[in-house]
């Protein structure tokens, strides 16, 4: 079966190691914060706070603690706080070891796509251009097809990029994908899914 939402955020919070700090991005990627369990992860949002904690348990949300995606959290015993100028000076500065992004569409040299659809989704780029430029590995996490089942992994993504060559790991609800050279390579299948469904569902090149 393939992965679902939560299942896709605990194989993505695989790929972060101890003394990292981590951005997430909002929708799926934001759900890694519940997964990190005993490791030594500092999660930054560039909305001013570094080291969130899991989402709250119903009953116990603080309004006034938020995550970029507007959605309440919890903070640790070593939360700091701060402007969005320092926020965007940490990933612009190479601080940030990795951040974890949604995606509209991913191409096959590690273009990204997320932040519009011209006509019908425009929400503002946010901070997606500066992180694809700043941090050190950029992981997507996304359903491998649209809600009409049409691949997100494409040749050559056709919305406004985000950033060029800028991802280098993919992980949909079929499983996990590499960006190399020529295209990308299958890493891991999602428990169920074989590499000929994978490759039925993506435009671009699966190289061996």
């Amino acid at each position: 079966m393939p992965w679902e939402r939560d299942q896709m955020a605990e194989r993505a919070a695989q790929e972060l190691e101890d003394g990292w700090y981590v951005n997430l991005g909002i929708g799926i990627p934001t759900l890694v914060a519940n997964y990190v369990g005993d490791k030594d992860i500092t999660l930054q949002s560039e909305n001013g706070m570094l080291g969130m904690g899991p989402f709250p348990y119903e009953g116990e949300e603080d309004p006034d603690l938020i995550n970029a995606g507007k959605q309440t959290i919890t903070e640790l015993n070593r939360t700091s706080y701060f402007d969005s100028a320092e926020s965007f000076a940490m990933i612009r500065g190479g601080k940030i070891a990795a951040a974890i992004l949604g995606a509209m569409e991913v191409a096959e040299n590690g273009d990204l796509a997320n932040w519009m659809i011209p006509g019908k989704l425009v929400k503002g780029m946010g901070g997606a251009m500066d992180l694809v430029a700043g941090v050190k590995k950029v992981v997507v996490v996304m359903d491998h097809t649209n809600k009409t089942g049409e691949p997100k992994l494409l040749r050559k993504c056709t919305l406004p990029l985000t950033g060029t060559g800028v991802v280098d790991r993919i992980i949909t609800n079929l499983g996990v994908l590499d960006v190399v050279e020529g295209g990308l390579k299958i890493v891991e299948c999602a428990p169920g899914v074989t590499e000929d469904e994978i490759r039925e569902k993506t435009e671009a090149t699966i190289v061996d």
